[in-house]
């Protein structure tokens, strides 16, 4: 018995350890595996738009007031459209007083340069590549349908865990209609997302093949990039800037663009650049490209360089003129003061860089900028290829010749509050024999000035002489015109204006039948303006009782779609020019700078206006605008002297009746 115990065993553990065949088996249950989420991106069929937070570190200094924080995060455009978008537009709602300091494939619109301040928001776009095929053209190929810009910079005071999400993304191409962004997912904080579909409104082709241009868009100033001869190794471009604002102007024009692939300026014909220097090019990759080039007669190799225009002596030089609309001094004139010099030109010769040595590789500048000396300020966007452009043969054959290649360039004046003016207003009157003059710091004040007066005490009104003479010789007539009113002068005083050109609006006179105004512009600045113009915008009582000027050519104008809102004003013949401030040429006077000046006395009639209260806000104007530069009004309007009414006349009767009353009742 104890032999046959062994062995019934280990018939046991290999029935035990034996698995059943299949047959023996019940039959299994087996269950699929759930498919996979569908992307949010493959959802869309229009332009998809993710913003995605990646990682964020504190960074130097320590401040538990104003920390700075490091952040990186992935914008990203994605076309499942069925049209190409061409020079997409993508607004970011930052919000913590970020600073951009990078963006791969991407750049700010308005020409600004990083590292930049993006606190209130700023619009990309794309950069080299900025157009995003569909699906349809490339057969699904997501690298011709995407874009995928990195961004770096640093925001302020979101301390991790917490996330600094923008407040909004969206595409901001004509046409396009985004929803509110939210997130890719129920528990998701780093990411945000949005499909923008088409405006129904708006028809459009969305045929497989579209245009090949972009159309040209409308501004207050536009500046066309042509390249009329394309080599292997270089090319000549010319650039128009044509004013289309009939308020915009711009004197002594400052252009400047950026290279963004090592080109330089061989040759300019129509203006030159601020700088010549050709060292960056000696020292840098261009030397070793073209080493046979006489680098000695290459104008500048600045990545950015600045362009002026050149002076009217230069008009006909063979070597720097022959350009038609060049040669103004840079200036610009709105087309209603004349069409023929409401724009400027210039050519220029790049040459370029590998991998570029063919013709048809050709690039524009980018981050445009345009400034002038006393004139609105401008935020350009990027250049935007569009059609060639189209000019008369030089052969003389009834045709057209068209450019090789073709951008645009469209910018605006913009309406910032807190920019610093460059002119400022003063108000007088008939009733009143004192001058309120320019606000304190109205055209801003320096550091060293604030040393020696005070930037936050209100200007003090001052006596008619004293608009004559530069700000810094007004003390003592204003100080002893201020006793006279008993009035506390504040230690130290306010400090000036400094505003290079200062308008006075004086009303003349209020009678029964209409009003007169005497407006003066003094030209306190270094710089002569030709062909200057001023636009005053009155309230709608008043302007309807425009009648004339007498010593400018005024007339009405429509301005901001409003109906002859505007008094339009420029010197008749002979007194266009506006000189500049220089020293008192009389030599039985005091040695003091005097300003240039224009002065006319403006007509105003009461039969379309009646009602009207001349002396109280009507008789005074809304809006002051000197070559296209919004002045500065004063905050407060001059009242009647004793506190009567503002009709001279009248207040004389009040007069004679009293003493006449009087003596009746002794």
């Amino acid at each position: 018995m104890g032999f046959f115990l062994p062995i019934l065993f280990g018939v046991f553990l290999l029935f035990t350890v034996t698995p059943p065949s299949l047959a023996q088996l019940p039959p299994a249950i087996i269950i699929a595996p759930a498919p996979a989420p569908t992307p949010p991106s493959e959802l869309c069929n229009g332009i998809f738009l993710s913003y995605t937070f990646k990682v964020g570190r504190k960074i130097p200094p320590n401040d538990t007031t104003d920390q700075p924080y490091r952040f990186e995060s992935v914008l990203t455009v994605l076309n499942n459209g069925r049209e190409e978008l061409k020079e997409w537009r993508v607004f970011v709602g930052f919000r913590h007083r970020e600073i951009l300091i990078s963006a791969t494939n991407a750049i700010i619109v308005n020409g600004t340069e990083l590292p930049a301040p993006v606190g209130n928001g700023t619009i990309l776009g794309g950069d080299p590549v900025s157009d995003l095929k569909t699906a349809i053209q490339t057969a699904g190929d997501l690298k011709q349908m995407t874009a995928r810009i990195v961004l770096v910079g640093t925001q302020f005071m979101v301390t991790p865990p917490a996330i600094p999400m923008p407040s909004n993304i969206s595409l901001v191409n004509d046409g396009w209609l985004c929803p509110e962004p939210i997130p890719s997912s129920p528990l998701s904080k780093r990411e945000i997302m949005t499909c923008c579909k088409r405006d129904p409104s708006i028809k459009v082709n969305t045929t497989i093949t579209s245009d090949k241009f972009l159309p040209r868009q409308s501004g207050d100033l536009t500046i066309m990039y042509d390249v009329v001869r394309s080599y292997a190794q270089n090319y000549l471009a010319e650039v128009t800037m044509e004013n289309h604002n009939a308020l915009g102007r711009l004197d002594h024009w400052e252009l400047s663009f950026d290279w963004k692939r090592d080109e330089f300026i061989q040759k300019m014909q129509g203006a030159y650049p601020t700088v010549v220097d050709a060292t960056k090019c000696i020292f840098g990759p261009q030397s070793k490209i073209y080493a046979d080039l006489d680098f000695a007669d290459v104008l500048t190799c600045e990545r950015r360089p600045i362009i002026v225009d050149l002076p009217p002596t230069k008009a006909e030089d063979s070597t720097l003129g022959k350009i038609p609309s060049c040669c103004r001094n840079g200036t610009i004139l709105p087309r209603i003061m004349d069409p023929s010099k409401s724009a400027s030109a210039f050519t220029m010769q790049v040459s370029k860089m590998p991998p570029d040595f063919n013709r048809s590789s050709l690039f524009p500048p980018q981050n445009w900028k345009i400034k002038g000396s006393l004139n609105p300020d401008y935020s350009c966007g990027p250049p935007v290829r569009v059609s060639p452009t189209m000019y008369p043969d030089p052969s003389g054959m009834p045709t057209n010749k068209s450019s090789f290649a073709s951008w645009q360039v469209v910018c605006n004046i913009t309406n910032l509050k807190t920019e610093t003016p460059k002119c400022c207003v003063s108000f007088s009157a008939f009733f009143n024999d004192s001058i309120v003059p320019c606000n304190t710091c109205a055209c801003g004040c320096v550091s060293e000035t604030r040393r020696t007066c005070s930037a936050e005490s209100p200007s003090l009104l001052i006596p008619p002489d004293a608009l004559l003479l530069p700000f810094e010789n007004r003390t003592s007539l204003t100080v002893a015109w201020n006793a006279l009113k008993h009035k506390t002068l504040p230690d130290p005083m306010p400090c000036g204006d400094n505003c290079g050109v200062s308008i006075n609006w004086h009303m003349a006179s209020d009678y029964r039948g209409g009003w007169t105004a005497r407006i003066t512009i003094f030209n306190w600045g270094d710089i002569d303006f030709p062909d200057w113009f001023l636009a005053v915008q009155m309230k709608k009582p008043a302007i309807r009782g425009f009648e004339k000027a007498y010593s400018f050519n005024a007339s009405l104008l429509s301005v901001d779609g409003g109906v002859n809102n505007t008094i339009f004003m420029e010197g008749l013949p002979g007194l266009e020019y506006l000189m500049a401030e220089r020293d008192e040429q009389d030599p039985k006077k005091k040695k003091v700078r005097v300003p240039g000046k224009q002065q006319s006395v403006i007509q105003f009639s009461k039969k379309l206006t009646p009602g009207i209260n001349v002396a109280e806000r009507d008789g005074f104007p809304a809006k002051v605008i000197f070559n296209g530069e919004e002045c500065l009004l004063p905050d407060v309007f001059p009242i009647a002297s004793g506190g009567g009414r503002r009709n001279g006349f009248t207040i004389a009767v009040l007069s004679i009746l009293a003493i006449f009353v009087a003596a009746f009742i002794i």
